[in-house]
């Protein structure tokens, strides 16, 4: 077979845009092909217009507490036009990075359009047959919406229309308290509407439980309302929609958000054709994300396993680098780091303590510092939340962190995990003053305290000691 490239990527993603930048960087030969906008769910309909609204959402939030630190501010006058625009020219600020011309520069060949595997090694596109002995899937995925009774007679939002709104909800009924869920519930009501989250479970169910409740005691005094239990009808039309829930509460507002999860995009593009096997919610791969067929991958959001762009990311450098080299690279989530934008921020490395206590039992201990006790903290008059650090001796297992920028923490403990560093090397490091990062420190002398002085090193001190008087 002749082949018209050395790799083909479908889809332009974070994933996708890594693989094959990754590759052509190389020198490779690479076809890149999306279906609809460059950047994907991240640039388009996820991180970048979530965190613009945050962003919106926080300023208007510092004007709500008026008189503080002797400064008195105006109340918020929030003009919804003007927030949208912030939204979208972040978008189109950012856009660039992952445009068409960008990767023609590094030397793909981009095609916007709709891809087909139609064999091992070959893909048709825009009426052309593309052959290599590498394909690579990166084909994201979409928001997931339940079979709730009459959700097909009702105008819903999702992540992919959320950000399009030109008028501001007055009442945003939201189904689902995750990542997403959270995010916007805090922001929406920060910026003036009335918020409802539905949530059967515990919100934010990954994350460390204390962590949490902090935040839901945050955005409850906000305002916020959570309903426990699971949408079971929804009923209404445009401006006035009806939530009924399986705990019998009915909850009525004017614009309705599900946000309960995301969908592998696993069909329709010919992998079922060809027998790549998928799993329960995306195309099962092996540790090099191998799928099913040899010599096609799968990364980022279609396969089986965590979704997070740093993720989509970290896979397309991976794949990329077995590509060029032939060596096989596999994934390490065991410093797998990850962060729920709301405020305070909870922020998440490795094991939490629940994972951790299931797993080693007894052999784990918890250090904990609050930010009550942290100089910055307390100079900022942002004292709310702590940092936990779960620990199997010395070596760390986990941290969770809920407090003001905690995801800009996570950085040392990427290395203390994955034994690059050490606790000890933490512990003792010179940080810069007030600064937040000086809780890490903490946490990490505060597991050694105990061993640097303890009975030993005393008796070496007074020995120290006593030679000293003797000999001076």
């Amino acid at each position: 077979m002749k082949f018209t490239h050395d790799v083909i990527v479908i889809g332009g993603g974070a994933a996708g845009l890594t693989a094959a930048g990754g590759c052509a960087l190389f020198g490779l030969d690479v076809a890149l092909i999306e279906s609809h906008k460059m950047g994907g769910e991240c640039l388009n309909n996820g991180c970048v217009p979530s965190k613009a609204l945050i962003s919106a959402a926080k300023r208007a939030a510092e004007a709500r507490e008026q008189k503080r630190f002797g400064v008195t501010l105006a109340a918020p006058q929030v003009e919804w036009s003007g927030v949208h625009k912030h939204i979208h020219d972040a978008i189109a600020g950012i856009e660039h990075h992952d445009s068409k011309e960008t990767f023609e520069d590094m030397g793909c060949e981009v095609f916007i359009d709709t891809a087909r595997i139609t064999g091992k090694q070959t893909v048709e596109v825009g009426g052309r047959t593309l052959r290599a002995p590498r394909i690579v899937i990166a084909t994201g995925s979409a928001p997931f919406v339940p079979p709730i009774e009459g959700i097909d007679t009702v105008p819903y939002l999702t992540n992919e229309n959320l950000f399009d709104l030109i008028e501001q909800p007055g009442h945003l009924i939201i189904i689902g308290g995750g990542v997403i869920g959270m995010e916007m519930a805090q922001s929406f009501r920060r910026l003036g509407s009335e918020v409802t989250v539905i949530e059967p479970g515990e919100p934010m169910g990954r994350d460390d439980p204390e962590s949490v409740a902090v935040v839901v005691d945050v955005m409850t005094a906000e305002g916020v309302r959570f309903v426990k239990g699971s949408a079971a009808k929804v009923e209404g039309g445009e401006g006035s929609v009806t939530v009924h829930t399986d705990s019998c509460e009915t909850v009525t507002g004017t614009h309705l958000l599900v946000a309960v999860g995301r969908t592998a995009r696993v069909s329709g593009f010919g992998a079922e054709e060809i027998g790549i096997a998928t799993g329960k919610n995306g195309f099962k791969t092996d540790e090099r994300r191998r799928t099913s067929v040899k010599g096609i991958y799968a990364i980022g959001d279609c396969r089986e396993g965590p979704r997070l762009t740093h993720v989509s990311g970290y896979e397309g450098s991976n794949v990329a680098l077995e590509i060029v080299t032939g060596l096989p690279t596999k994934v390490d989530f065991s410093a797998l780091p990850w962060c729920t934008y709301t405020e305070p921020e909870v922020a998440q490395i490795g094991l939490t303590e629940t994972e951790a206590r299931d797993k080693h039992g007894d052999a784990v201990t918890v250090v904990k510092q609050q930010f009550s006790e942290n100089e910055r903290a307390i100079a900022e008059g942002y004292t709310k939340g702590h940092m936990k650090m779960v620990l199997k001796g010395k070596k760390v297992l986990g941290v969770s962190i809920v407090g003001k920028n905690a995801g800009e923490l996570l950085l040392p403990f990427t290395q203390t995990i994955s034994g690059k560093s050490s606790t000890f090397a933490l512990g003792s490091a010179i940080i810069s003053y007030p600064t937040r990062s000086e809780i890490s420190k903490a946490a990490a002398f505060s597991a050694w305290e105990p061993t640097v002085f303890g009975s030993l090193p005393k008796k070496y001190a007074g020995f120290v000691a006593k030679m000293r008087r003797t000999f001076a």
